[in-house]
Order: C-alpha cells, then sequence, then structure tokens
C-alpha cells in the first residue's frame, strides 16, 4: 500500500487539489484549487502551484519555484530553486482578453536555478536548462540550453551528462 502523502502544517493545499501518494509538500507551500500533484514528488519551501497545474510522478521542485496556470510537467523533472514559469505573453494588470498560454516540460527535464520559461514553449524529454536561463523558445529533447536568451549549446543524455560540446548544426 502506497505511503500518503506528508503535508507540512504550514502548507495550503486547497481540498480541490490532488496531491498522490508519498509526496512530501513542505514548508509554506500553497497548491491552489485543481492542480493535480503525481505520486513521489517533492514540493519545497514556498513554492507556489496555481490552479489547475499538472505535475507527473517523481518531480522535485525546489524552494521558492512558481508555477502558474498552463503548465505541466511531465514525469521525473526537476525545476531548481527561484525558477519560474510564465502563463502570459501579453502581461497587464487589467487586459479583459487575457488568455493562458500553456507550456509543457517533457518527462525528464531539468530546470537550473533562477530559469526563467516564458510560456508558450515546450521542453523536450531530458532536455537541460542551465541555471540562469530565460527560456524563448522551445527546446529539443536531450538538448542543454543556457543564456538570455537561452541558446542550444550542445547534448546531454537522459542522466544529464553532457554528450556533445558544441551545438551540433541546425540545433539552434
Amino acid at each position: 500500500m502506497p505511503e500518503a502523502a506528508y503535508i507540512h502544517p504550514s502548507a495550503h493545499v486547497d481540498p480541490r487539489a490532488i496531491v498522490g501518494p508519498g509526496s512530501k509538500v513542505w514548508i509554506n507551500v500553497q497548491i491552489r484549487e485543481g492542480a493535480v500533484i503525481g505520486s513521489d514528488c517533492i514540493l519545497s519551501k514556498d513554492v507556489y502551484i496555481d490552479h489547475a497545474v499538472t505535475i507527473g510522478r517523481g518531480c522535485k521542485v525546489q524552494n521558492s519555484v512558481s508555477i502558474y496556470n498552463g503548465v505541466t510537467l511531465g514525469d521525473a523533472v526537476f525545476v531548481g530553486p527561484n525558477a519560474c514559469f510564465t502563463n502570459d505573453k501579453v502581461p497587464r494588470a487589467d487586459n479583459p482578453d487575457w488568455t493562458v498560454t500553456p507550456t509543457d516540460v517533457g518527462t525528464g527535464a531539468s530546470i537550473g536555478a533562477n530559469a526563467t520559461i516564458v510560456c508558450g514553449v515546450t521542453i523536450g524529454e531530458y532536455a537541460m536548462v542551465a541555471a540562469g536561463a530565460v527560456v524563448t523558445r522551445d527546446v529539443a529533447p536531450y538538448t542543454l540550453v543556457m543564456g538570455n536568451p537561452a541558446r542550444a549549446v550542445g547534448k546531454v543524455d537522459a542522466a544529464g551528462n553532457r554528450v556533445t560540446v558544441d551545438a551540433p548544426e541546425g540545433m539552434d
């Protein structure tokens, strides 16, 4: 029988959210209505999960990450501290035409600390986004990107080890 999810007493989990068995929700985490957190995930201190976000199984989301409506994380995704996912292409305080722009992160992908993922992109499976990168366009599977704006600089294997040093022809 799977272990129940652990919810720290200071966390606020809306009763309409789903937190999978074996997951751990730590200090000051907020999970809004309709969010679905898979089994065996770790949501570290001060994480914010907006309504209708989907997080796959075995994900690790580190301190102070904000994941907004429209974002889907596949299984075994790592998100480093202070990373942020946006969901609005034209942010304004008052926009009656506002719509969510979806972002998808593939299985096994890794998002580095302080990275910003601009909405509307797909990050492929096992891709690696370097710390501080600003992702403004799709990232192919198994690709390492870095910089602002993020540029492909090589390929990685499923464990995150770099397997090429320079960006192959046509990769960027």
